[in-house]
């Protein structure tokens, strides 16, 4: 029997609407959803390998629970059984924070993993939580957090109206955006240039969004902030500045003047290597723009100055106006955000509220830096017990964080472990618990976190394209019952979790004087949600005290979930559109232009100034047909272009006596590897790059195909100790490392240097 049945694309941030082809209860291929009312048909390589991921025969169908030192097939109640003689006495003997949490980047990309962390981190009562944030984005979300008040209010580019769209260190042609949601990205970025506006590009590499530009400026690894600083500068010195409508929102624009004094282009040219007439150039052209809007991403997160590059961004859409317009960067707003509160002051967003055990790392947003997750358990200190328990959810630290030798024999040595997971990977292979969520096709899928990235306001919801088989547990079930093991209440039924966070966030809303159900019943309210299963109605809940919602009857052409199931590809809520000074949280309720720690920082950013780092820089790099190290177990996503290799300049190569195709060892601080040189002038000279996710070739895992073609891990050539001071977040990118051709001899793929002391510490990418 064949049918089609839609379903949301979970394989990367664009969240395409997919139809599946379904034969005999089995997906059998994808093509794009024409109708969907945000990606209306476009489809990339991974979408169009949806029924490959699903059918993956590596993937795991029953838990594995570790009996007599090897992982063995068991029950349900066998797992979480396991689960709970376990945490609970770990928890109660040496209190809450010595287990540790650990949430990796595909965990954003499931309704389960939206709804039910939070769940469990404060079930819990942890301090001691660890996501792929802190390698990828975390700088973001401080910056964010600084200038207005709230940490996820992040502003993206209103890609289908600017006229002039500058991108830094980012390359959506191949990564498909990241924070900032936006499908089919390069075609918006051809229809940009169609109608007469202009992308400039600032990366070291020529990546295929370079290509595209109109100007592609090719900057010194890791100076993304000063570069941006000197422009802010240029539009200060001459006269630049025009806030318009912003002008009553924002306050510090005299003291951010006395800030940046210093920072010209004559001052930062050397140390980026770009010429100053081209930066002044830059700073002019984005002033003079009908529209425009900055975009930066991980090119300039994971460098010294993360934090700073990312509010840099925003000052210069400050500076020219081009905050909260169309054409500019604009705050999305979800149908699932909170009932929006009256504009005002807020309490704002603090930095270090606890600090992490052993190298005294301040917490960002409630998260402790990856980097530091290995010493957080290997590591003994007067301070509090180490990390004896660690629960993963869909992260593979081992490859994402830096030195994953360290980390490999840290979460060995760990008292206990559970991994959700549906792959035995490099690092679920060590858990006394592996419980495998079902293939994306058997899960419901909403976009909570990415639709408050995205570049038009809209709302999906795909039920299951197929039921879930026999032995499987649907993933929303399995982390409900993660949370009742961990927090003492094993055996009770799993709606409980729904039922306590529905019960609670309507004790809430019926207190808040500016929500539509203020005065009314929790439990008549309660009573009214629709759906088939808890997370459903929580959807509902969601949806009817959202912005857009019928707010239980308060506004009858609301949003509800029956409405959503009504529109199955979809229902547009409009282009993003102004929305200061509501989103603002800060005590000031006005975006403040030089927060204390972003002008404390500032110093250490004009001593890179006189920076000028010997050597190669090594800089990472996405494929189209990968995301992090979760694709490259299926055979239609490996091969080709997306291959493990080495890129370097033919200048740097001919100097190196290097041939593209023959190995060479790269050598950083946390260790070195040795990987096949690709020479190509897509890098700068004095610039290398490695991709991002490899490195499987470590015994007891079940990726058959990955294993095959294992590539390298970069993050070995870190030793964990540079980190963005604010942020905590990893610094990948501009890290010197050596280069030389390979021994004839063989040689191991990677091997890890002497463990140093950690300062102040880096990063990957989750998974």
């Amino acid at each position: 029997m064949s049918r089609t049945a839609l379903r949301i694309c979970p394989l990367c941030e664009a969240t395409c609407g997919l139809t599946l082809s379904i034969d005999d209860g089995r997906v059998t291929g994808a093509r794009g959803d024409r109708d969907d009312v945000f990606s209306k048909g476009f489809i990339c390589p991974k979408g169009a390998a949806f029924a490959a991921v699903d059918n993956d025969p590596d993937r795991l169908r029953t838990p594995l629970v570790r009996r007599d030192g090897e992982l063995r097939e068991a029950t349900w109640d066998e797992a979480f059984d396991a689960v709970a003689e376990a945490i609970r006495p770990l928890v109660e003997r040496y209190g809450p924070h010595t287990v540790g949490i650990v949430l990796g980047n595909p965990n954003v990309h499931t309704m389960a993993g939206a709804l039910y962390p939070p769940v469990l981190i404060a079930g819990l009562g942890t301090r001691s939580l660890f996501t792929a944030s802190t390698v990828d984005q975390m700088p973001k979300h401080v910056s964010s957090g600084l200038l207005y008040g709230d940490a996820y209010a992040i502003p993206v580019p209103d890609l289908d109206r600017t006229g002039h769209l500058l991108l830094i260190g980012a390359n959506p042609l191949e990564s498909n955006g990241s924070l900032c949601t936006a499908p089919d990205f390069p075609g918006r970025l051809r229809a940009l240039k169609a109608r007469g506006g202009t992308l400039t590009v600032i990366d070291p590499r020529r990546t295929r969004t370079a290509r595209l530009a109109d100007r592609h400026v090719a900057i010194r690894p890791g100076t993304d902030a000063l570069l941006l600083a000197a422009m802010a500068t240029v539009l200060f010195e001459e006269d630049l500045v025009e806030l318009g409508d912003l002008a009553p929102h924002v306050q510090g624009l005299d003291e951010l003047r006395t800030a940046l004094h210093g920072f010209t282009p004559d001052a930062v040219a050397p140390a980026c290597d770009v010429e100053p007439g081209t930066i002044r150039t830059l700073a002019r052209e984005l002033a003079a723009a009908d529209s425009a809007a900055v975009y930066a991403r991980i090119g300039s997160c994971t460098v010294p100055h993360g934090t700073l590059a990312g509010w840099l961004v925003d000052v210069l859409n400050i500076l020219t106006g081009n905050l909260d317009r169309p054409g500019g960067a604009l705050f999305p707003q979800a149908a699932t955000d909170r009932t929006p509160r009256p504009a005002g002051p807020g309490h704002g967003f603090a930095l270090g509220r606890w600090h992490s055990r052993v190298s005294r790392h301040p917490e960002a947003k409630g998260e402790l830096p990856l980097s530091a997750l290995a010493e957080e358990i290997d590591t003994a200190t007067d301070d509090g017990e180490p990390i004896r328990a660690v629960i993963t959810v869909a992260a593979n630290p081992v490859l994402s964080a830096p030195d994953g030798e360290r980390l490999d024999k840290a979460l060995a040595s760990l008292d206990f472990m559970v991994s959700v997971d549906p792959y035995l990977n490099e690092t679920s292979r060590h858990a006394h618990v592996v419980l495998p969520p079902p293939p994306p096709s058997r899960s419901p899928h909403h976009d909570f976190a990415f639709n408050t990235l995205a570049v038009r306001n809209q709302v999906r919801y795909t039920r299951p394209a197929l039921p879930l088989e026999a032995d499987r547990m649907a993933e929303t079930e399995i982390m409900a019952r993660l949370v009742l093991a961990v927090t003492g209440q094993h055996g009770a039924d799993p709606s409980a979790v729904d039922d306590l966070v529905i019960g609670r966030t309507l004790a809430r809303a019926v207190r808040e004087p500016h929500s539509p159900v203020h005065g009314q019943d929790p439990r008549a309210l309660a009573a009214r949600l629709t759906g088939d299963n808890g997370p459903e109605r929580r959807l509902d809940l969601m949806l009817r005290l959202g912005p857009y919602g019928d707010g239980f009857g308060a506004r009858p052409d609301g949003l509800t979930l029956e409405k959503l199931l009504a529109h199955p590809h979809g229902i547009g809520l409009g282009p993003l559109r102004p929305r200061l000074p509501q989103p603002l949280k800060t005590v000031s309720g006005k975006v403040e232009l030089l927060p204390e720690p972003i002008a404390g920082d500032l110093p250490r950013l004009r001593q890179a100034i006189a920076e000028r780092p010997a050597g190669l820089l090594l800089v990472g790099r996405r494929h189209l047909r990968s995301n992090n190290s979760w694709m490259h177990n299926i055979p239609a996503l490996t091969g080709g272009t997306n291959r493990c290799t080495l890129h370097l300049h033919p200048a740097d190569a001919e100097r190196l006596g290097v041939r593209d195709g023959t190995p060479v060892r790269v050598k950083g601080a946390g260790g070195e590897v040795t990987v096949p040189a690709e020479v190509t002038d897509a890098v700068r000279p004095g610039v290398v790059s490695l991709p991002h996710g490899w490195g499987h070739d470590r015994p007891g895992t079940r990726l058959r195909h990955a294993a095959g073609n294992p590539g390298v891990n970069v993050n070995q050539l870190l030793d964990g100790s540079l980190l963005d001071p604010l942020s905590g977040n990893a610094v990948l990118n501009g890290v010197p490392v050596e280069v030389s051709p390979a021994d004839t001899g063989p040689a191991p793929a990677a091997t890890a240097a002497a463990p140093t002391a950690s300062a102040t510490g880096p990063s990957g990418t989750g998974a």
